[in-house]
C-alpha cells in the first residue's frame, strides 16, 4: 500500500461509506475487513482497489487464516466459523452452537490452524444483563471445546511470539494472558494488563461509565507490546505488560478494532465508527477504516 502511504503520527482514511467495520487482518498484501450491517467482507490492497471476498448471512466478524491459505470466518448469528475455499466459496468449518451462550466475536487461528473463539456471552444489543462468558477453541478438523471461562466480553485477542494467547476482556477492562500447550489447552492464566478497578455491577451502562479502557481489538508489536482499541474512549493506546500504556492515538471518533500491517508491519489500520449500537450502525454508512504510522513493525498472530 505505498501509494497514499500514511504519514508517520497522522491518521489518514483509507475507506469510508461502510456499517460497522470490525476485525482488520492483514494478509498477502491486503487488508481484509468484516463490515457486520452488509454481511459482507472486503479486502483492499489500497491501489488496487476494493472486492468484496466474502457475503455471510449471518454477520461475520472474527478471521484468520489456515496454513494452507484458506480463509476463516466467524459467523455470528448462527454461532457458526466457515471456511473459505480457495474457488471462493464459503463451507461450515464448525458449528459452535452447543457450546456458547450469545453470539460470537472475534477470532484469532495459530500457526497450526487452531482457531480460538470469543462470544458475548448475552444479549448485548438487546439490553441483557452483563453475563461472563467462555472462550471455544475449533481444531483444524472443526472439533469444538471449551478452554476458558469466567471471561468478561472476550473480544479481540493475540497470539504473542512463544506461544503466549492474549484476551481483551472488554467488560473486565483488562487483557488477561494464557500460556497455549502442546494439544491446544490453556494454562496459567494471568492478568498481562489489567486497566483501574473491574466494573462490579451486571448493568452494562454502569460497566461503560466506570471502565477506564474499553479494550477491543488488539494487536502486538515486535518490542512485546499490544495495541489496545480503547472502543469507550476514542483513542487507541499501546501498552506493556503490566499495564503501562506507551503511547495513545486519538481518534475522534470511536475505535473498535486495530491491526498492525503494510509492507513493512508499521501501518496501523483502525476500524473507526460513532458508535456501536446496532440500532444506529444498520441504518447508515459511517464507519471508516483509518491508517497511521507507527515505528515499531507487527509481530504475532494476527
Amino acid at each position: 500500500m505505498e501509494e497514499g502511504q500514511p504519514q508517520t503520527g497522522k491518521l489518514t482514511v483509507v475507506l469510508d461509506g461502510y456499517s460497522y467495520l470490525e476485525c482488520p487482518r492483514w494478509h498477502d498484501g491486503r487488508l481484509w475487513v468484516s463490515d457486520f450491517y452488509t454481511d459482507q467482507v472486503v479486502a483492499t490492497g489500497g491501489r488496487d482497489g476494493t472486492e468484496v471476498v466474502a457475503e455471510v448471512p449471518g454477520q461475520p466478524s472474527g478471521l484468520g487464516f489456515l496454513p494452507d491459505g484458506r480463509a476463516l470466518i466467524v459467523s455470528m448469528r448462527d454461532h457458526r466459523v466457515l471456511v473459505r475455499e480457495k474457488t471462493g466459496e464459503l463451507a461450515e468449518h464448525a458449528d459452535l452452537s452447543g457450546a456458547v451462550s450469545g453470539m460470537l466475536n472475534d477470532m484469532v487461528v495459530d500457526e497450526r490452524g487452531r482457531a480460538f473463539v470469543g462470544n458475548f456471552g448475552f444479549d448485548l444489543m438487546g439490553g441483557a444483563a452483563l453475563r461472563y462468558t467462555t472462550l471455544t477453541r475449533v481444531d483444524p478438523d472443526g472439533t469444538v471445546t471449551t478452554v476458558a471461562e469466567d471471561l468478561g466480553f472476550p473480544n479481540g485477542m493475540v497470539i504473542l511470539p512463544g506461544g503466549v494467547l492474549v484476551v481483551a476482556e472488554t467488560f473486565a477492562g483488562r487483557l488477561t494472558a494464557f500460556d497455549i500447550g502442546p494439544d491446544g489447552e490453556l494454562n496459567n492464566r494471568r492478568v498481562w494488563a489489567q486497566f483501574g478497578p473491574t466494573p462490579d455491577t451486571e448493568d452494562v451502562g454502569e460497566a461503560v461509565e466506570r471502565l477506564e479502557v474499553g479494550p477491543d481489538g488488539i494487536c502486538a508489536d515486535a518490542d512485546g507490546a499490544i495495541w489496545v482499541a480503547d472502543a469507550l474512549h476514542s483513542r487507541v493506546i499501546r501498552v506493556a505488560e503490566g499495564g503501562a500504556i506507551l503511547d495513545e492515538i486519538p481518534t475522534g471518533t470511536g475505535v473498535f478494532a486495530c491491526m498492525l500491517g503494510g509492507d513493512d508491519g508499521r501501518t496501523l489500520f483502525l476500524c473507526a465508527a460513532p458508535s456501536f449500537p446496532e440500532h444506529e450502525r444498520r441504518p447508515v454508512r459511517e464507519a471508516q477504516l483509518l491508517a497511521v504510522r507507527v515505528e515499531v513493525p507487527h509481530a504475532g498472530l494476527p
